[in-house]
């Protein structure tokens, strides 16, 4: 799906993509067993790729993407920004704001539905006590 709307939405696709599936969105963190795990894995794990293997140009090695071998160049570089309250702009930092944002992307709601079930439970609670 996510290759069709590529090519859907810009007619001529950078070559460099046909065929690459866009691993980063909030509905990546939704969809795999412990995915925000996952998606930070993917954002820091960028390495140089070990003795022996071979990574196809216009690729990177990261062990955390399945094969090894992602489309996505590294995206953070420590002190790539400047947090307002001093936080030191870590890649691991920048990692984990990107995947709040993408959880809060992805289930806009989740605050208000965990409210609500406090609230629930508690007025469960009070009417198991009468």
């Amino acid at each position: 799906i996510a290759s069709r709307s590529l090519i859907q939405m810009n007619k001529q696709p950078d070559l460099q993509m046909v065929g690459h599936i866009p691993q980063i969105s909030a509905l990546s963190r939704r969809a795999r067993h412990d995915g925000q795990n996952y998606v930070f894995a993917l954002l820091t794990g960028y390495h140089d790729p070990p003795a022996g293997v071979q990574i196809r140009e216009g690729l990177h090695y990261n062990p955390y993407f399945p094969g090894g071998a992602i489309a996505m160049p590294k995206m953070l570089m420590d002190g790539a920004i400047e947090y307002e309250d001093g936080t030191p702009a870590t890649e691991a930092q920048m990692g984990k704001d990107v995947v709040s944002f993408l959880s809060w992307a992805a289930e806009p709601e989740m605050e208000e539905r965990k409210l609500m079930g406090v609230k629930w439970i508690f007025l469960l609670s009070l009417a198991l006590l009468q």
